[in-house]
């Protein structure tokens, strides 16, 4: 990872769509994001968000992708800065899910990103423009972005 690079958490569902070819335009647009990233050195991730990435490419999208190719892409994307959670993260995410109203999963999420440093949080799953512990929530898909 490139030290100076801003740092970029990517969500799960980022992730699949980019190896999702029955996802239509997200499909192109994440793979061009996770692209970028690639080349700046600034994607982050967590080890939830890869546990996710795993069982939703290998069992809930049209065209699942074989266990060892799952495997090899987490092997790629262990190279990226990768949030491990603690106990106090948990709880830190617990305090988040109950002031801000998130769903615990999204709150554990916007904890890993803001603990990592990153300044922006690549998702669908969370209003475009939302700010959250000083990480500026993203969507891809969103005309705003583009």
């Amino acid at each position: 990872m490139n030290g100076d690079a801003p740092r970029e958490f990517v969500d799960a569902n980022i992730l699949v769509y980019a190896f999702d070819a029955s996802s239509g335009a997200k499909h192109a647009v994440a793979q061009q994001l996770l692209e970028r990233l690639w080349d700046s050195g600034g994607g982050c991730l967590s080890v939830q968000i890869l546990r996710e990435f795993f069982v939703t490419v290998t069992r809930k999208v049209a065209k699942p992708l074989p266990v060892d190719e799952a495997a090899d892409r987490i092997r790629e994307f262990a190279t990226w800065l990768v949030f491990t959670p603690t106990p106090n993260d948990v709880l830190a995410a617990i305090e988040l899910h109950q002031q801000a109203q998130l769903n615990f999963w999204d709150a554990m999420v916007v904890e890993a990103a803001a603990e990592l440093g990153c300044e922006i949080l690549w998702t669908e799953h969370l209003n475009d423009g939302q700010l959250l512990r000083a990480v500026q929530v993203r969507n891809p898909f969103s005309v705003r972005q583009n």
